[in-house]
């Protein structure tokens, strides 16, 4: 197989997967490293590579998206472009290795909240005779985190995403995730504007224009799949990515 369609293909597999679960740039990041391409050179070339199918996605999505607490889609995608060009800077001045150590355990915790989010939130509101939820000023402050995660680092932020927003305001996976997907395509969008200032991601150009092609084809697909799923087969496929993301993670750390 040569190493081009292997790019195309993982560009592909990673659209499918951030439509419909997160977790794609585990398979577009060591696809590029494969290929050739150093890590660091690798990590930026993923993150540009990505946009596409994550906007393709989010324009799929564009009128299903439902508000995040009391925050405003204008203000939540905002943010999360802010914290996002904050992590790329972060992601070329710092080295991320000792960053790589933490992600699963990240994963892990993510992965625990999303499954008993909702459940926990209604505990807790049974517990303290009131609902639970954050304020809109929470709620931005944590996507403004996240979103620096999602520019440093970026793998998984859309299932760390659902998993604040679920034991933070008790929000359904499924319901939430077309706001999942807008989010992360702001998050990848302002990343890649300083990254293709500041990296060398154009050096291989015929290799991330495949990736470009693949992941936007993915996440076309992907988003059209997503909304056709029920809703229980959708959360449970949420979950399912979550999970085996956070696995193969701890498997490469």
């Amino acid at each position: 197989m040569s190493e081009l369609l292997i790019v195309l293909l993982a560009g592909a597999a990673a659209g499918v997967l951030n439509a419909i679960g997160g977790g794609g740039k585990f398979v577009a990041l060591p696809a590029l490293v494969a290929v050739g391409l150093p890590p660091v050179t690798a990590n930026a070339s993923s993150t540009i590579a990505l946009v596409p199918g994550a906007v393709v996605s989010a324009s799929v999505y564009r009128r299903e998206l439902t508000p995040v607490g009391g925050a405003s889609t204008t203000a939540l995608t905002t943010i999360s472009m802010a914290g996002s060009g904050v992590g790329a800077g972060l992601m070329l001045a710092l080295p991320a290795a000792s960053f790589e150590a933490a992600v699963p355990w990240l994963l892990a915790f993510a992965t625990l909240l999303l499954a008993f989010g909702r459940r926990l939130s209604g505990a807790l509101s049974t517990a303290l005779g009131r609902p639970v939820g954050m304020s809109a000023r929470a709620v931005l402050i944590g996507q403004f985190f996240l979103g620096i995660y999602g520019g440093y680092f970026g793998g998984a932020v859309g299932i760390m995403m659902l998993a604040v927003w679920s034991v933070g305001l008790g929000l359904d996976a499924a319901v939430s995730n077309p706001m999942r997907v807008t989010q992360l395509a702001a998050i990848y969008l302002s990343a890649t504007v300083l990254l293709l200032i500041t990296s060398d991601a154009l050096g291989s150009p015929l290799v991330l224009a495949t990736m470009l092609v693949g992941a936007a084809a993915g996440g076309f697909g992907g988003a059209h799949l997503a909304r056709r799923l029920p809703a229980w087969l959708l959360r449970g496929a949420l979950l399912t990515t979550a999970a085996i993301t956070t696995v193969l993670y701890f498997l490469r750390s």
